[in-house]
């Protein structure tokens, strides 16, 4: 086994724990692991992040779904609606170069980071809302968006599934996070459909990096609940970040790459310093909603 497969499998059981707990960001470590570590062209590495994610949130929802953690009629909803996205974004990615498809989804890696580590507001929190009572064409709509986003740079799955199932559907954060592995599921693998018109895979690496994964996300799925969300949220925001400016300066020619790729450092670093240093700034309002949520 050469050093590159190795350091490949053990990162893919990140992926994995990354999906069992946060219920997405498999694909945003997929694709970097796949093109940088394993080697694999951007498309063929998509395309096989696609499949990966897709077979381990299938088993990570499982593991949800006995403990309660999944409403079947939303995430069957969403995910139909997304699986339509999917197969269309599949189709179109096959057929743009390999470098833009990268450079949309380093982009897409940035702005999913800065919006984890900030947080996001839970306005409807103390609220229940019943599937029957479910806005289905937002939903569907929602689905097709998030969906063809999905299936043309294989990324941005849980981290809009995630929230939309919880403002739309007034789910709780841990019932959003196992259903969006059910919508996960539905549009990798319809967005893989798409991509295999055009690209074919090496099917005995990509096996063993989604048996790698699945590992990951079995521990993930138990560790589910013991973690602070806000803690974990944050603290994978800023790795994704990285990941994300990482990519840019890997994919972006000179002297455009070292321009973007220290403006986003510079935005970092500001977030931080005024997210942790600055008493007044307002991306310091999240760990006030818990009193506000108890005061209601």
């Amino acid at each position: 086994m050469t050093v590159a497969l190795t350091a490949t499998l053990l990162l893919s059981v990140v992926i994995g724990l990354s999906l069992g707990l946060l219920g997405g960001g498999g694909s945003i470590l997929t694709v970097p692991i796949l093109t940088y570590v394993a080697g694999l062209d951007p498309k063929e590495a998509i395309a096989a992040s696609l499949f990966v994610v897709g077979a381990t949130s299938a088993v990570s929802a499982i593991a949800h779904a006995r403990n309660g953690r999944v409403k079947w009629r939303t995430g069957l909803i969403f995910g139909a609606a997304g699986m339509a996205g999917a197969f269309l974004g599949g189709l179109l990615g096959g057929h743009i170069p390999g470098t833009i498809l990268m450079i949309a989804f380093a982009l897409m890696m940035v702005a999913t980071s800065i919006a984890m580590i900030r947080g996001r507001k839970n306005k409807a929190q103390g609220a229940t809302t019943h599937n029957d009572e479910l806005p289905v064409l937002k939903v569907i709509l929602e689905g097709l968006v998030v969906g063809l986003v999905t299936g043309l740079v294989g990324a941005g799955g849980g981290f809009l599934v995630v929230p939309a199932l919880a403002l739309l559907g007034g789910l709780a954060m841990p019932v959003a996070v196992g259903t969006s592995l059910v919508v996960i599921a539905l549009k990798s693998f319809a967005g893989l459909g798409g991509y295999l018109t055009s690209v074919s895979l090496d099917w005995g690496l990509v096996g063993a990096v989604t048996a790698a994964a699945i590992a990951g996300s079995v521990l993930g799925s138990r560790l589910a609940g013991r973690i602070p969300e806000a803690a974990l949220r944050k603290g994978f925001g800023i790795f994704v970040l990285v990941m994300g400016v990482f990519v840019l300066v890997q994919e972006l020619p000179a002297p455009a790459n070292a321009i973007l790729a220290g403006a986003a450092a510079v935005l970092a670093a500001a977030v931080l310093a005024c997210r942790y240093a600055i008493p007044g700034c307002p991306l310091r309002r999240s760990p006030a909603q818990p009193a506000e949520a108890a005061a209601r």
